[in-house]
């Protein structure tokens, strides 16, 4: 990146001293150089795994932090309710250093399990915390596209949507084992089972002060900022694609760290190859700035790119998590009354209006309202 602007920059000293010396009474402006092709730039062009059917198996595994057998367990009874099989991961249950599932190798070998078992449709990861940045340059990339399946899970383990998505794969940002367990009838794990069974979301969601309107297309990439931010530069940066949409959410981080991985992005170009940005939600972030919120500390930095900001999105770390396709071509449309997320994607379309949610707000019930099939 650097070596880039360098060229950039001495391409432009040449311009002018060319333009400079031969410099008529006329005044000509001198001309400006048009901007060169970025060669790190890459396409993302991930293929869409197939959806579940009855009786397929799911594997429950544990990339990152330690998980209660008993979370586990009753995951997996509400998957046979949801009419799959559930299979646990060999290594899940382990516990190494006090917090993580296991060393790095027990990890690691759960997920060469669950990726290359032919008759395993799906993986969904028991929990996030910390610890899938130890696993990123265990495997190949290949490894990750030779058998495409869902992959489910958020926080820590938006490092593995990096890898798959930069692999070529879409994956699916939702909730987890830790989660699940606690009911499995809520809005948040019903339309994750819906998705993982062929019906695919399309948001309605209502205005946000925050928001600035437009509309655009691009690929989805992101997540939890302080997860990602790290793996720029590495095999699981899918930030390198272009037209991208941004999704960012954060939990108990302060303002001023949240500000600090944002300029990574933006000094890294990442911003500049955005179509769009989705901020979700910045659960118990911190208030030592006067901002009113992270979402608008980070308007004013988006407002400089001319591009269409979606606020608010009810994904994250909050009672509400709704599912994201990762990798997928999505097509956000903000405007002044509202916004639309839409996935162009395989799959029988159901609209999901968030009408009356409020992040942080309870209860549950009040703040999802299903609409059925869209037209």
């Amino acid at each position: 990146m650097i070596r880039r602007k360098m060229k950039y920059i001495a391409s432009v000293l040449l311009m002018l001293c060319g333009a400079l010396s031969s410099c008529d009474k006329d005044n000509d402006p001198v001309p400006v150089p048009a901007p060169q092709p970025d060669s790190d730039v890459e396409e993302l062009n991930c293929v869409q795994p197939g959806f579940l059917k009855p009786g397929d198996k799911v594997a429950l595994i544990s990339p990152s932090y330690f998980t209660p057998m008993e979370n586990v367990t009753k995951t997996a009874e509400i998957l046979r309710s949801w009419g799959v099989e559930p299979v646990i991961g060999p290594n899940v249950g382990k516990e190494d250093a006090g917090k993580y599932a296991g060393t790095i190798a027990e990890r690691v070998s759960d997920l060469r399990w669950a990726l290359n078992d032919a008759s395993i449709k799906a993986i969904i990861c028991n929990r996030g915390g910390y610890g899938t940045i130890q696993l990123i340059d265990k495997m190949e990339l290949s490894e990750w596209s030779a058998q495409p399946k869902w992959l489910v899970g958020f926080s820590d383990i938006c490092t593995i949507h990096g890898l798959l998505n930069r692999a070529g794969v879409m994956s699916v940002h939702g909730t987890m084992s830790s989660f699940l367990a606690k009911d499995g009838t809520d809005a948040t794990s019903t339309l994750m089972r819906d998705l993982l069974l062929g019906k695919v979301p399309r948001y309605e969601l209502p205005a946000h002060k925050e928001n600035i309107t437009g509309k655009a297309s691009g690929v989805l990439v992101g997540g939890n900022i302080c997860t990602f931010v790290p793996n720029l530069g590495s095999q699981a940066d899918a930030t390198l694609g272009r037209d991208l949409i941004l999704f960012i959410e954060e939990v108990e981080e302060s303002m001023h760290n949240i500000d600090r991985q944002f300029n990574i992005l933006a000094m890294n170009g990442v911003l500049d190859r955005c179509k769009g940005v989705i901020l979700g939600e910045f659960t118990d972030c911190g208030h030592e700035f006067s901002y009113e919120s992270v979402e608008q500390m980070l308007h004013l930095y988006l407002e400089a790119y001319h591009i269409p900001v979606l606020c608010g999105f009810p994904a994250g770390h909050d009672d509400v998590n709704l599912p994201l396709v990762m990798g997928a071509p999505v097509t956000i449309d903000v405007r002044s009354d509202g916004a639309t997320l839409q996935f162009d994607i395989d799959g029988e379309p159901q609209v999901v209006r968030t009408e009356g949610i409020a992040v942080n707000a309870t209860p549950l019930a009040s703040r999802l309202i299903l609409a059925g099939k869209s037209e």
